[in-house]
């Protein structure tokens, strides 16, 4: 009570000093508590020049090369371009973190090219230059002073009058010394080693030039220019597309038409599928040798597969019976170097061949006449038909310069070009009723495209891929086979997404550093590869896991195909040269 009596009274204190009391001696003095903050005390003058700053940096974007940033920038600020307008192939600018160009992502162009030249050469003249990440210079300071900071391409008015000043007076010098109105010492004139003999003799750089121009050839230039031409003209029929070679071919049967008048490819009238059932077969039946290099790649004739069309590296194309006598029937000779692809027509009375002569030439089986040779002079890697009946005068072909090809057979023009991989494109495949196809290259990704849009619909390219340089369709056309370069199959969806099926991985073979071609059995029920061992393997589609292994070749197995009717029969070809029958 007695401290309360005495805060009471200091506070009476306090208030008489302040003011005079009106309060009657009995009623309680009132009481006026100083207000006290708990806070700690702030210094605000930091705050203050931050949020100035920040008001002035609103309009400047962020320099990168600051750890802190004191404000909270804004979304326009964090993407503004670092220096100078956006790239011009930059949409918007900034939302697509500068992508300047249609595959990809270029460096940002932070300063033009007219203004790095100009600073490059001035600080190789004068010695200093301006910074680009600000208003400063760099470089000798003091010749900055002395020439007023001035660059190469910025000479002031009274430099470029003294330049012309100085100028005039040499050709004056020159005149007069030509004149001789100084006295010279006949012998400088005539010393190479004096200025004035150099003065006197001094040429343009293109003085002299129209002289000497010759009206008439000797006979050894005539002769030149004879053979030079001649050259050229023969460059123009071949060297520029592609190596021109005579197409000759041979029959080998015993007569192109039987005594009914058909055709020696025409199919077998009993030519039907024995049953829905495909096994895997066993034994050797049949092998065809004529080959005097490797075989690249075998088809059957399509629908029946009574004849086989093998192509060799020793630049032939060869057509074998393989229901009757088993001989080879036509040889086609055409190209002058290694044959890579064929490629038959829907009914078969015509295929397509591509050479490392840069050329591809459409033949007709029967008779062996190239009907029209195409070459953009690149070497085609795979050529496909359009699968579609009423498109079946549309070729297609992947280059070794990274492009897909489209010509026109009727015309014999181009009428596409599909420009997008980075490689070598090595496989097409028609998926989705034939208006789409997806392409593998050596870009180790996959593309799909709309057939006739020269766009891409779709682009796989993971880090872990490897090159693909083979794919063939499932039976149901629902999945793709890709040979994929480390040593597995890998099966991707031909649906909207073309996703990759992990489930689904079929391993074993040995293929890293061969374009194995990959197949299927009719019934879609097998899959199988050749490999680098020489081996056939045969997988089962549901389970993945080998079905069976077939030793077939010395050196490579590179192709192998499942006869469309028989359904254990499969063909197999190497670079032994020989072409097997199982």
């Amino acid at each position: 009570m007695d401290l309360l009596q005495t805060y009471a009274d200091k506070s009476d204190g306090e208030d008489q000093s302040h003011q005079p009391s009106t309060s009657s001696p009995d009623s309680s003095p009132p009481r006026l508590i100083p207000s006290k903050s708990a806070a700690p005390k702030v210094d605000d003058t930091m705050l203050a020049l931050t949020v100035a700053k920040a008001h002035q940096s609103h309009s400047k974007p962020i320099d990168p090369k600051q750890h802190v940033v004191a404000f909270n920038p804004t979304y326009d600020q964090l993407w503004a371009p670092i220096y100078g307008p956006a790239h011009p192939y930059a949409k918007d600018g900034i939302a697509q973190g500068m992508r300047n160009h249609k595959l990809g992502f270029v460096e940002d162009a932070a300063i033009e090219s007219f203004v790095f030249d100009e600073q490059y050469n001035t600080f190789h003249k004068y010695g200093y230059a301006a910074d680009p990440s600000g208003n400063n210079y760099i470089g000798d300071l003091d010749a900055l002073q002395k020439n007023d900071a001035i660059s190469v391409y910025n000479i002031p008015q009274h430099e470029q009058k003294k330049r012309k000043i100085e100028k005039m007076k040499d050709v004056e010098m020159e005149d007069e010394v030509v004149g001789g109105e100084h006295e010279v010492d006949p012998t400088e004139i005539d010393n190479p080693a004096s200025d004035v003999w150099l003065m006197k003799n001094k040429k343009s750089p293109w003085a002299g030039k129209k002289e000497g121009v010759q009206t008439e050839l000797t006979e050894e230039q005539k002769k030149y220019a004879e053979e030079y031409a001649k050259k050229k003209e023969e460059k123009g029929h071949s060297g520029e597309k592609g190596e021109h070679l005579v197409d000759k071919t041979t029959f080998h049967g015993k007569e192109e038409r039987d005594y009914q008048g058909r055709s020696w490819i025409a199919p077998p009238k009993d030519a039907k599928a024995t049953n829905d059932h495909c096994y895997i077969p066993k034994r050797l039946i049949h092998t065809w040798s004529g080959h005097t290099k490797g075989v690249s790649a075998i088809r059957f004739f399509p629908k029946y597969g009574h004849l086989i069309l093998s192509a060799g590296m020793d630049t032939k194309v060869k057509i074998w019976d393989v229901f009757n006598s088993g001989k080879c029937m036509r040889t086609y000779m055409g190209h002058s170097k290694a044959v890579r692809d064929i490629s038959f027509c829907n009914d078969g009375t015509k295929f397509l061949t591509a050479g490392y002569d840069k050329n591809i030439k459409y033949w007709d089986t029967e008779t062996g006449q190239v009907i029209s040779t195409f070459s953009t002079g690149k070497i085609p890697y795979v050529v496909k038909l359009n699968p579609d009946e009423d498109k079946q005068n549309i070729l297609l072909a992947g280059m070794s310069d990274k492009k897909i090809v489209q010509w026109d057979i009727n015309t014999g023009q181009t009428t596409q070009e599909y420009d997008q991989h980075l490689g070598a494109v090595n496989t097409i495949t028609f998926v989705d009723n034939n208006r789409r196809f997806v392409t593998s290259s050596d870009d180790k990704s996959l593309r799909v495209w709309e057939f006739g849009i020269p766009v891409v619909i779709k682009y796989i390219s993971e880090p872990h891929m490897h090159s693909m340089p083979a794919i063939s369709l499932h039976p149901n056309t629902n999945w793709l086979a890709a040979q994929s370069l480390d040593n597995q199959i890998l099966i991707y969806s031909t649906r909207e997404r073309f996703q990759l099926n992990k489930k689904k991985r079929f391993a074993g073979h040995i293929v890293a550093g061969y374009a194995c071609q990959v197949n299927f059995s009719p019934d879609g029920r097998f899959v199988m590869s050749g490999d680098g061992e020489g081996k056939c393997w045969f997988w089962d589609w549901k389970s993945c896991k080998v079905f069976r292994t077939l030793k077939c070749h010395e050196g490579v197995c590179i192709g192998c195909e499942w006869h469309p009717l028989e359904q254990s029969k499969v063909a197999t070809c190497g670079w032994d040269g020989l072409i097997k029958y199982w």
